[in-house]
Formats: C-alpha cells, structure tokens, sequence
C-alpha cells in the first residue's frame, strides 16, 4: 500500500475478470476449508466436491445459512454454532451481539479488513480517529480501531455516550477524524457548537451502523467534516464502502456477494434488481458459505469514476425480514416478544421503528386487555434490557392493532 496513492492496493483496481477468477479460485479453497475445520459446515456440505465449486453457478446450487437461523442454531452448540473455523480459544475476542448472536474475532491484523473503508474515507498512517462506535460486548469498536492500527493511525477509544467527556477529548487531543454512527456525529457537532467547543480538527468521518442520510452528509459537510459511510455485520466484518465518488458502496475484496430472490436460494434474474445480500466469506477463523445478511440492496451496473472496479451496491434497501437496525444494533422480533411476554395484561403489542429528525425512534404500541393491569415502567425496561435499546410507549384500546400486525413495523425511508 502506498499512502500517496488513491487506492488502498493494487486489487482494488484489478480488471474485473482477473478479480472474479480470483474469487473463483479461492471460493473452492474456502468450502474445502469450511469442510474440515467448521463443525456446522463439515455437516452441511458434507456431500460436496469443493473441487467443483469454482463459479457462481456452482456456488448458487450450495444451501443459504441465514443470519435469523443463528439464534436456534448457535445454542446447539455454543458460542459459534459450530460454525467457527477455529477453536474459541484460539479467538482473539467474543462478541455478543443482541439476540443473542456470537460473533468471533479472530488474531490477525485488521481482522474485520476495515482498513481498506478508513482509507476511502482519507485516513492516512499518523493520524488520529475518535472512535465512537461501542467497544461494549458488540464488535463495531473492535472493527475500527483494528483496521485504523493496521493503517498505521492512532485510536481515542471513546466508545458510545458521555458527550462533554468526548468533546473534551476531540478539544485537547485534536483527532483528525471521527468513526461512529452518524446520528452521535451530529450530537457532538451540535454539543459542540452550543457549547463553544472546537472541535474543527475533525475534517473527515467513517460513518455505519444506520442510515446516512442525504441532509445528515450535507450538514457535516458545512460543519468541515468530509463523511463517507460504509456497509458491515458483526459476522462478516467489511461488506462494502463508500469513495470519494459517493457513487454506492463497493464491495470488499476478501468476500463474495449475491443478491438473491427473498426468502429463496436463487440469484436475481437481472443485474440491479433488488434483493437480500449474500456473502462467502474467504476466511478461515470463521468461514461462511453463503451467509444470509436479511439485508436488501441491489447492483449498480458499471464501476466506480474513482477507478476501483469492484462490485458496487446502491446502500440498504430495507430487510427481508423483521430483524431490524436500530441506531446500530440489530433487533429481532423474539427479542420484543420476550419482554412483552413478562406482561400478561398486554393483549398485542407492536414496535414501531421511525425517524425522529436525524435519529432513530422507537415506539412500542400495547394494547392492555381489558382488566388488565400493566407497570409502564417495569415494560420499558424489560424492553431495554431485552433489546439494549431505549423506547417510548402508547397505550392503544383493544381492538387497536390488526390481528397480523408485525412485531416490528419499519417505516424508515430507505435508499
């Protein structure tokens, strides 16, 4: 890698037929090793020849292990499932993403490959990233701070909250970028401007973990701060990242993606229809084999004007099912079930997800039965300790909600 060049490394820029017979090679090599070193993956493949998995037809015909499997599949054999490569002893760190999901980190360097977004987003070796992604249980923090070590910058690990204390630290230590969702971003802009805190040494961002939405990039803009986002999981690490085209997302180097038909194996019959994203993963720690996301997105056709020819998507395009993200964290329905059912006056319940401004906003909606008794209280913080997430709530008369109402009804905007 060159710091003075525009492109992390020469593969970004490969031809794209050069790149998608790399891909090829070494997708083969990964089933061999989810073969034999993945408990779950020795089972599930356990009548394929590896040797005949070297293009993407081949690769469609294999079964999809989807994300929202994981909360049934990984207490068969805890932490990972059987999932895991690697023994997790042998892990650097253990995540517990909500759910709950274990996610593994393995030991070397820039292990979640976020190194390559930072760069697109112009962090250079020496400088500095307030990093503002949780380092708590979930892997976000770890995500960042490994790919800015392996940059050759430094890291303010300042976590999630406590917004005087990070003003404070941006003030005095004057990092040259931010990592973090944006909505904590406009907080500290906002904090910071009310309160007469200079924190202009801030002149770029890695944003993730929500949406980013066109007047939230703008607003950083006349603040001074040059942001870009990008696209990952807890699982997988680095999906795809935005450059200084802000053309979509393109897609990482060590993955490979598909876009399938909802609910089904089966790829899209046209480039740029929408579908859910789906991803193998060339890792040996933790080798998925078409990894289910339950994210939507869809191609864009042509490569990027920055130069990097790699698949691009057009961003989130919604879920394929209720498990949703919220101000970073993933919500599953089971989750809000569980903390309604502790409330036996609570004839039906619904979590309305919507923006509030630039932020995300929770509503839970319980209808109490006739007769029934429920503490307000006590159901609020069920629900955060279920979801580690805070909500408002309304009351509603029986009858209120429909029969098939979602347990999560997303109305965000998306594109």
């Amino acid at each position: 890698m060159n710091d003075r060049s525009r492109h992390y490394d020469a593969a970004e820029t490969r031809d794209p037929h050069l790149r998608e017979a790399a891909l090829m090679e070494a997708l083969a090599a990964q089933v061999a090793t989810a073969q034999t070193r993945s408990a779950f993956f020795g089972a599930l493949l356990k009548d394929v020849d590896p040797n005949a998995i070297t293009s993407r037809a081949a690769l469609a015909q294999l079964p999809v292990t989807r994300k929202s499997d994981l909360l049934e599949i990984q207490p068969k054999n805890l932490p990972f499932g059987g999932l895991n490569g690697a023994a997790p002893g042998q892990m650097a760190r253990i995540f517990m993403s909500p759910g709950p999901i274990y996610d593994p980190e393995g030991r070397r360097p820039n292990y979640w490959r976020f190194a390559r977004a930072l760069f697109a987003a112009g962090f250079r070796a020496g400088e500095i990233v307030h990093n503002c992604f949780s380092y708590h249980l979930t892997p976000a923090g770890s995500m960042v701070e490994s790919g800015a070590h392996a940059l050759g910058c430094a890291v303010v690990p300042g976590g999630v909250g406590q917004t005087d204390l990070q003003l404070r630290a941006i003030a005095d230590i004057r990092p040259h970028g931010y990592g973090g969702t944006p909505s904590f971003l406009k907080i500290l802009v906002d904090k910071a401007r009310e309160e007469g805190v200079d924190i202009s040494s801030l002149k770029k961002a890695l944003v993730s973990g929500e949406a980013f939405l066109p007047s939230q990039r703008a607003e950083m803009k006349a603040a001074g701060i040059l942001a870009r986002q990008c696209y990952g999981t807890a699982d997988l690490g680095l999906v795809a990242y935005e450059s200084e085209a802000e053309e979509g997302l393109i897609a990482d180097e060590d993955l490979i993606i598909e876009i399938l038909r909802p609910g089904t194996p089966d790829p899209v019959e046209h480039e740029g229809e929408v579908g859910e994203v789906v991803v193998t993963l060339l890792e040996s720690d933790y080798p998925l084999i078409r990894f289910a996301t339950g994210d939507l997105s869809a191609v864009l056709p042509g490569i990027s004007p920055c130069g990097r020819t790699n698949t691009r998507l057009r961003g989130w395009l919604g879920r394929a099912d209720q498990v949703t993200k919220i101000r970073g964290m993933f919500v599953h329905p089971v989750q809000v079930s569980a903390a309604v059912k502790k409330h036996p006056g609570i004839a039906r319940a619904r979590l309305v997800v919507d923006r509030a401004g630039d932020s995300d906003d929770m509503l839970l909606e319980v209808e109490v039965a006739d007769g029934g008794a429920l503490s307000q209280e006590a159901l609020l913080e069920d629900v955060r300790a279920s979801t580690k997430l805070r909500c408002r709530l309304a009351l509603l008369a029986p009858g209120s909600l429909p029969a098939d109402a979602k347990t999560i009804d997303d109305r965000r905007p998306v594109g």
